[in-house]
């Protein structure tokens, strides 16, 4: 529906998307083994102290930044499976500082093989000569490997340092960095820069951008929402993950970056209000929505898409008056998503099947016998395309 058209009358009250669509827990509970081999893998890589962990605990364990300075170096991979409280699922493998991947004994092809992205850190308040030579030799040895990877540069702690100075360490970094990639004849590689601290909700951003190249429906998921704004009269809508304060995905006007931290503490403000009146377990939930005005005629408006889910929307005052339109315009948009969502988990579970079926060929018995054929078939592996 236009916004310029009448408005209709229309139920409001939908049930929430069934478990089964493949967020939190719910998702692969028979194949958890399967589904945790498929999701992206995102490593986390740079020089020791140069806030790796940090990032981690900050942005999807909810640690206060301020916690994080209590945090011991890290001295062996560790591993942490976002997935199951989060739409947002990949695996993160952050890797201490002092690894040597060119060691023969380092198994790089299995770290680097399933690979999404590589987030390399730099710390900008220290000198990064050292961090330039590693990241250099650690893009060239995993880009052999793998050269779908995706890789993100975090120029990260610059809190209290002034504009022009994070304009100036980036611009060095970047040139040095892609100068030695070109030296190495990798000039091929497309590098993302981002100037990120855990003191505010820069690392979120830089994060949101890094998980959406991992996210196939990405083009889709944006198409939706530039339907829903042109329609609704919305300037800017944001489709965040709940638990990490990630959006993962946005329209196509830009992003900026007070808006998104608007959208970021109106999630806060939600939640910590729900908690007040629910269990921790049903603050968000199928009835969740919020709206705010600001003193500028400016209206927040998140509303629940799913359990992990929740579009926040920031359009003018003049806008709103006719929410009918805007809601019913909401419910058509979380209909499309349920319907992307559902043939994502049904593509998952065809390539399950499928890699089960070539496992199974790899252990049929064959006999040949008067130029014939006798083959042994496993039961109940058909798929249907």
């Amino acid at each position: 529906m236009s916004y310029q058209d009448e408005e209709e009358q229309m139920d409001y009250h939908t049930d929430s998307f069934p478990k089964d669509f493949g967020y939190g827990h719910f998702d692969h509970e028979t194949d958890s083994q399967s589904g945790t081999e498929s999701k992206p893998r995102i490593l986390l890589m740079g020089l020791r102290r140069s806030g790796k962990s940090s990032i981690q605990k900050v942005v999807f364990h909810k640690m206060s930044p301020n916690e994080t300075l209590f945090l011991e170096s890290t001295s062996k991979i560790v591993k942490d499976d976002i997935n199951n409280s989060s739409f947002v699922q990949f695996q993160i493998w952050d890797f201490p500082g002092q690894i040597d991947f060119i060691d023969p004994t380092f198994d790089s092809d299995m770290i680097f093989g399933g690979c999404g992205a590589l987030v390399f850190v730099i710390d900008a308040k220290d000198d990064y000569n050292d961090a330039l030579t590693k990241f250099k030799n650690t893009v060239t040895k995993a880009y052999k490997i793998n050269p779908r990877i995706k890789f993100e540069v975090f120029i990260h702690k610059v809190d209290g340092i002034s504009d022009d100075s994070k304009m100036e360490s980036q611009r060095d970094i970047h040139q040095r960095a892609t100068d030695d990639l070109a030296d190495a004849g990798l000039n091929q590689i497309h590098l993302s820069f981002h100037l990120t601290s855990i003191y505010d909700h820069s690392i979120f951003e830089a994060f949101s951008k890094v998980v959406q190249k991992l996210i196939p429906q990405l083009p889709t998921l944006e198409n939706l929402l530039n339907i829903l704004i042109s329609n609704s009269g919305i300037e800017k809508a944001f489709l965040f993950d709940v638990v990490s304060k990630i959006y993962i995905a946005t329209d196509c006007t830009p992003v900026d970056m007070q808006s998104y931290e608007l959208c970021c503490d109106m999630i806060d403000v939600v939640i910590d209000l729900s908690s007040i009146y629910s269990s921790e377990e049903t603050a968000f939930d199928n009835q969740s929505s919020s709206l705010i005005k600001l003193n500028n005629s400016t209206i927040l408006y998140l509303r629940e898409v799913n359990k992990f889910l929740a579009l926040v929307c920031i359009l003018r005052e003049d806008n709103f008056s006719r929410q009918g339109i805007i809601d019913y315009n909401f419910l058509c948009f979380r209909e499309a998503i349920s319907q992307v969502f559902e043939l994502r988990l049904k593509n998952q579970k065809s390539e399950t099947l499928e890699q089960h079926d070539e496992d199974d060929d790899a252990f049929k018995p064959t006999s040949m016998r008067n130029g014939g054929s006798m083959t042994i078939d496993s039961p109940g592996t058909s798929v249907n395309a």
